[in-house]
């Protein structure tokens, strides 16, 4: 969304009346304003500094709830702390589960045993954390993911791939840039244009602009994707057997936005609003494998400061939570 209507859109929303401050938080909103590089002019800082308040108040319930054993995450305050939930999920969620080409199914291994847990980190699948800044970009961090993973498993070499071709040039594949896409059309425009470039010779600026790719930087291409049966034991088998996977989750929740550490499980998380496109790099569980205590890792695109250094535990097998096993596509390559 333009940034200038998304203000306009959120100022709608805020009451003319100045907010009711607390002043013994002054000296922690002053240390996270100059942590996290936030100037406000004099109209603005009033109604940021109480949103932040709030979800301040929000972060410190849930953890007293979590130290009473009530839940198995952890929450703590982020670079988004003065933004509301709906704020966030326009700025920073921008998966559009749209119709579209279908790809082929993916037709599950005979593996002989699945293996309890695996990690594509520790084999070398696996980019350094990036970050999608104020743009709804997701979608194209997923596609480079498991395409990255699937060009290493090729050609044993691992390469940053670019996002931002894919938020500038993949329009006629029906993406929308920093206004959303889905990953499956990211697949579809690499295979059309034959071609991906580096994220080197195409570096991310987070803005919508016009294409630039060139062949001679090239350095991944496809021949189509394939979709995973939406169950959680199909994308098991594709991540063991296949490598990290592009996954579409439900990550509008509060407890999403200020995740800190632990398995990530909220009642309230839909397994059909999917808004936010991820990477499923492996799975786990914690102590003794158990219904409660197992997880899928999960790369973000949100910065390593966000969750585990930009990872978050999801919780696996219990129900497809957040829909993580709703819309599980990789390229074919």
């Amino acid at each position: 969304m333009n940034p200038s209507l998304l203000l306009t859109a959120l100022c709608l929303g805020i009451a003319s009346a100045a907010p009711e401050l607390d002043p013994r938080v002054d000296a922690q909103w002053t240390q996270w304003k100059a942590t996290h590089g936030k100037l406000y002019n004099e109209n603005e800082e009033g109604w940021r500094r109480a949103v932040w308040e709030k979800n301040v108040k929000v972060i410190e319930l849930h953890n007293q709830e979590h130290s009473q054993g009530r839940h198995n995450f952890t929450m703590a305050m982020n670079a988004f702390g003065d933004m509301t939930s709906e704020e966030f999920r326009q700025a920073m969620n921008g998966f559009q589960n749209q119709k579209h080409k279908k790809g082929e199914m993916f037709q599950e291994p005979a593996l002989a045993e699945i293996p309890p847990s695996v990690d594509w980190r520790e084999n070398g699948w696996v980019t350094p954390v990036k970050d999608q800044g104020q743009c709804g970009s997701c979608w194209a961090f997923s596609a480079t993911g498991a395409l990255e993973g699937q060009m290493f498993r090729k050609t044993g070499k691992l390469v940053s791939l670019s996002e931002q071709n894919l938020v500038d040039c993949s329009h006629a594949q029906g993406n929308n840039g920093c206004n959303g896409g889905l990953m499956d059309k990211a697949f579809q425009y690499v295979k059309d244009n034959q071609g991906l470039d580096t994220e080197e010779a195409y570096p991310y600026y987070g803005t919508d602009d016009t294409c630039k790719y060139k062949p001679e930087f090239s350095a991944a291409n496809d021949t189509g994707f394939v979709d995973i049966h939406k169950n959680e034991r199909s994308l098991m088998k594709a991540v063991a057997s296949v490598g990290p996977i592009s996954v579409a989750v439900d990550a509008g929740l509060a407890s999403f936005q200020f995740y800190e550490k632990g398995i990530y499980y909220d009642p309230d998380c839909s397994s059909k609003d999917l808004d936010h496109g991820v990477l499923v790099v492996g799975y786990g569980f914690e102590g003794v494998e158990s219904d409660n205590n197992k997880y899928w890792i999960v790369k973000n695109s949100w910065g390593t400061k966000w969750g585990m250094d930009g990872y978050i535990k999801m919780a696996k097998d219990l129900d497809n939570h957040c829909g993580i096993a709703s819309m599980a596509s990789y390229p074919t390559v």
